[in-house]
């Protein structure tokens, strides 16, 4: 059977509490009973003085003073506490100083009782007539004794004995029936009072039980209802910050705005994203990330006012909120300090290597989630334009985000009622003399926007949950033009369609792919995939997807290339067929050398590894003659054809059949 005692020192706590109870109710109760006690005997000096003993009782009563003046004196010596700085309260009273002053307090009352004993000289050893008298006093001395000494019996029982001890062995001594009866009567009281006296400490002692028992549950439970409140301020509190920089977390943010008093001044909101925070994590570790976000926590909190709200919105992103909607002066003092706080150099890290963009909204209106969309899409404005940069939501993005959410809202009927087309462009060879292939680009026909750019629509349709969707209406499309071709006699001819960043990341384009080719029978070679340059960032998460698709026959083509990260490793791993020049260094170079030299150089890369070059955005035949001066093969643009639907791509080639011979 288990044994359910408390643990030794609980028991040994407990004890000393009540011997620590029993010590304060006997020093209070001494206060009582010794004035009473030297009342008493000065009634039996005078008494004694009546009788002619006079001498005798002067010498008892300075006694009997004396040792009650030292029980008075005992009763308010100072007890040792644990704490000297705590107050006198049982539980911190020293325990050897609490048994030391119970020992003191028996002794004294021992000694007491032996005095009392001698009244037995100043009634001729209770044979006087006055005997009377001091066995009254003696009776009504001692039950005071027991009454008084209640909460610890070992004193009443030291002072009693003696002084009945005396009376009966008087009354034996004398003789006598009388006097024996009253001796054995004087010895059954003593038996009494004792046996009343070890009773009333046993009540007593139960009581402090009970009393320090309940008063150390109400103290554990308080203890435990503080803990259980400091637990939950602690859970409160992580759950609303950011483990790792301390500052809010998304929804800690959130739930601090919706706190804020609504005085009616707006709110303004900044979001912050890290530039070049991946390279970081990549080169240095997470740990060196890690730090960074730290570090960058603690310079928002330095260099932002105390009340202006800060938090870590998730991976590098962070928000700030202003509890009023700052003007065109103030955002951009307040952005351009903090772009300039984040461009110091970080410890071990070269300057300039992490900067942020910021997108900034403020409103009058205090509506958080509406802030946010639109702080995002300056963010995502900011990011566009280069690192370090900000951006205000203005009419223009707004007018941009209401498109947004209208394509988010009518995309789905649009491509369950073939509204979206999937239109193709010619790209030519043997400097721009032979059709070589063709790029399909999305087109939508907004009923209220007009035509969607494809960038807006990938982007929402990745947003919103129709990636895959429409990715498979656009590759359902791809595939009908290669049949188309095939039908022709074209099948030297290759489609190219576009994948962006989110679609290679969401969707497994690889398995898709493959499948429709293989049910489809159609010739892997006959496609092309264009991925960008921010596909061509994350190789190790594009780079199994693609491989499948190039062990599949299926070509790989970089778009834009010359504005954005790539490098020779990256063209390499990726298994890159073609690369196709940025428009922007392609569009009236016949007058910019600079845009020349680019070229030139990106010609002789391709051409250095082995990869086909394209030039998009040829407009005039200015260009084109610059192009063929400098050797480019392939060509896109404006001057050959435009993106047209199917069935026109289909007529143009059939005029054009010069081209495809």
């Amino acid at each position: 059977m288990m044994s359910h005692d408390p643990p030794p020192t609980t028991t040994m706590a407990l004890q000393h509490l009540i011997l620590a109870d029993q010590l304060m109710a006997v020093r209070r109760s001494m206060f009582i009973s010794i004035p009473v006690s030297i009342i008493l005997g000065l009634i039996s000096l005078l008494v004694a003085i009546h009788y002619g003993l006079g001498l005798a009782g002067l010498l008892w009563f300075f006694t009997s003073s004396l040792v009650n003046a030292a029980r008075m004196v005992l009763c308010r010596a100072p007890i040792r506490l644990i704490n000297p700085d705590d107050g006198v309260e049982p539980k911190n009273l020293d325990p050897a100083s609490v048994r030391h002053h119970l020992f003191l307090q028996s002794a004294m009352a021992a000694i007491s009782g032996v005095v009392w004993s001698f009244i037995a000289v100043l009634c001729e050893g209770y044979t006087a007539p006055q005997t009377v008298f001091y066995l009254t006093v003696l009776c009504g001395i001692t039950a005071g004794a027991i009454t008084a000494g209640f909460a610890y019996a070992l004193m009443p029982i030291l002072y009693i004995v003696p002084v009945l001890s005396s009376v009966a062995g008087c009354l034996v001594y004398a003789g006598g029936f009388e006097r024996y009866c009253l001796a054995a009567t004087i010895v059954l009281y003593l038996v009494a009072l004792i046996r009343g006296a070890r009773e009333s400490e046993i009540l007593f002692r139960q009581s402090s039980r009970l009393k320090n028992e309940a008063t150390a549950m109400a103290e554990s439970l308080k203890t435990a209802k503080d803990q259980a409140t400091q637990a939950a301020a602690e859970m409160g509190h992580r759950a609303a910050h950011d483990a790792l920089t301390g500052l809010f977390n998304r929804g800690g943010l959130m739930h601090a705005v919706a706190s804020l008093p609504a005085p009616g001044t707006g709110l303004t909101l900044m979001l912050l994203d890290l530039d070049g925070f991946k390279l970081i994590n990549d080169a240095f570790g997470h740990k060196a990330g890690d730090k960074v976000l730290v570090e960058v926590g603690r310079r928002l909190r330095q260099n932002l006012p105390g009340d202006v709200l800060v938090a870590r919105w998730g991976g590098d992103e962070f928000a700030v909120v202003f509890d009023c909607a700052l003007g065109g002066e103030a955002i951009s003092t307040a952005a351009t300090t903090l772009i300039a706080v984040m461009s110091i150099p970080f410890a071990t890290f070269d300057a300039g290597r992490i900067g942020v963009s910021i997108g900034v909204c403020a409103s009058e209106e205090r509506d958080i989630d509406e802030l946010l969309v639109r702080a995002d899409a300056a963010l995502y404005r900011a990011k566009s334009q280069g690192r370090n940069q900000f951006y205000v939501f203005d009419a223009d993005l707004c007018s941009h985000l209401e498109m947004r959410r209208d394509i988010e809202r009518d995309l789905v009927k649009a491509l369950s009622n073939n509204s979206v087309e999937v239109w193709f462009q010619p790209i030519l060879g043997d400097a721009g003399r032979k059709l070589t292939d063709l790029e399909a680009l999305v087109r939508w026909n907004h009923p209220r926007h007009g035509w969607i750019p494809s960038t807006d629509l990938m982007a929402v349709s990745s947003l919103c949950g129709l990636a895959e969707p429409l990715f498979r209406y656009i590759l359902k499309d791809v595939c009908a033009m290669m049949q188309t071709l095939q039908a022709m006699n074209l099948s030297h001819l290759r489609v190219a369609m576009n994948m962006s960043p989110r679609e290679m990341a969401q969707i497994a384009v690889d398995d898709l792919i493959i499948a429709n080719l293989r049910r489809l029978q159609l010739p892997a070679p006959m496609l092309e995939i264009e991925i960008t340059e921010e596909t061509a960032k994350d190789i190790r998460s594009v780079q199994s997807k693609l491989t499948a698709l190039t062990h599949e026959g299926v070509r790989i083509a970089l778009d834009d290339f010359g504005v954005g990260y790539s490098s020779m490793s990256s063209l390499r791993q990726l298994h890159v067929d073609r690369i196709k020049i940025d428009r922007s260094f392609v569009y009236g170079i016949a007058g910019s050398a600079d845009d020349r030299n680019v070229v030139q150089s990106i010609l002789s890369l391709g051409m250095s590894l082995g990869i086909e070059v394209v030039a998009e955005g040829v407009e005039t035949k200015a260009d084109l003659q610059t192009l063929r001066e400098l050797g480019c093969v392939s060509m896109q643009g404006y001057y050959f054809a435009r993106p047209m639907p199917q069935h026109e791509t289909v007529d143009w080639i059939k005029r054009c059949r010069s081209l495809v011979q």
